[in-house]
C-alpha cells in the first residue's frame, strides 16, 4: 500500500465531515495528564460550533478534567472506499448554565444518538448531565488517498 495523495480539507470539507459523524474523541489535559474519551455531538456548519453532551459521576476522572474550564481537542474521523479524512477542533469548552438553555440552543446537540460506548454501573440519578459549547480557536482536516495496489510497493 502507497500513499498516494495527502490535501487539506476546505472549510466545506471540514464541515462534510462534522456533519457526516455523530461521535468522536474529546482530548483534555491537566499538567502533564492526558484524557481522551470517546463522545457524541452535534455540529452547526453556520455557525461552525460543535455541541457536546457528556455525562458522568460527580467523583469521576472526566468531572476533574472539566472542572478546569480545559483548552481542549476534538477529533472525528472516518474512512470509506480507500479515501481517509479526519477533522481536529482546538479551543475551549464552554459549560452551558441550565438557565440559558432554549428549546433552539438544545436543537443544537443533533440527533446523534448514545452510543454504545457510553455505558453506566451508576443508576441514573447519580449521574450529571452537562452541556458544553466548542467555539473553534482553530478547526483543520486532512483527507488521504490510499493506493491499495500491493504491487506499487
Amino acid at each position: 500500500m502507497t500513499l498516494a495523495e495527502q490535501t487539506e480539507l476546505s472549510e466545506e470539507g471540514v464541515d462534510e465531515v462534522l456533519g457526516a459523524h455523530q461521535t468522536g474523541v474529546l482530548a483534555l489535559a491537566r499538567g502533564d495528564d492526558p484524557y481522551a474519551i470517546p463522545v457524541s455531538y452535534g455540529y452547526d456548519a453556520t455557525e461552525r460550533r460543535v455541541y457536546l453532551r457528556l455525562v458522568s459521576t460527580p467523583d469521576s476522572e472526566k468531572r476533574r478534567f472539566l472542572t478546569s474550564s480545559p483548552k481542549a481537542r476534538f477529533v472525528v474521523y472516518g474512512e470509506r472506499d480507500g479515501t481517509y479524512r479526519s477533522v481536529v477542533v482546538e479551543g475551549c469548552l464552554e459549560t452551558v448554565p441550565r438557565e440559558e438553555l432554549t428549546v433552539e440552543r438544545i436543537e443544537q446537540y443533533g440527533t446523534a444518538e448514545r452510543p454504545l460506548f457510553e455505558m453506566w454501573g451508576e443508576t441514573r440519578h447519580d449521574l450529571d448531565v452537562e452541556l458544553y459549547e466548542f467555539d473553534p480557536e482553530t478547526l483543520s482536516g486532512r483527507r488521504v488517498e490510499r493506493d491499495f495496489d500491493d504491487s506499487a510497493q
